[in-house]
């Protein structure tokens, strides 16, 4: 194999709409036997469809529970007085704050206290 037997094929695979190649066309079936094709792959999607079960994360469960829970009822506490401050100036036009603070200080007093219950679950 020379040089230019190299490059040749090293363009020919770097360029594939090179060489052109059309599939055979299809041949005609009777409108009967695609017309039951189609049924029947609708009905299979149908079954697949139902077979899927949709799976629950249990860390939203999990954090949901802790959010409500003792442990985390000061940070809640917090954001829900946050949340009601800041949409009564909001009512009133004068929105200058955000509770992203506290949210995250519940979110994350979530988080710890699901963490240990969620291994257990997943193990």
């Amino acid at each position: 194999m020379g040089i230019w037997e190299a490059i040749t094929d090293l363009v020919e695979a770097a360029t594939p709409w090179s060489t052109a190649e059309a599939e055979a066309p299809a041949e005609d079936q009777p409108q009967e036997e695609s017309e039951d094709s189609q049924e029947e792959e609708e009905e299979e999607e149908e079954e697949e469809e139902e077979d899927e079960e949709e799976i629950e994360d249990p860390k939203e469960k999990f954090e949901e529970e802790c959010k409500n829970s003792k442990q985390c009822a000061p940070a809640k506490h917090h954001f829900d007085e946050c949340v009601e401050r800041v949409t009564n100036a909001s009512d009133e036009g004068e929105a200058k704050e955000d509770c992203v603070e506290e949210f995250f200080h519940l979110a994350h007093c979530a988080s710890q206290c699901a963490a240990p219950k969620l291994w257990s679950v997943l193990k």
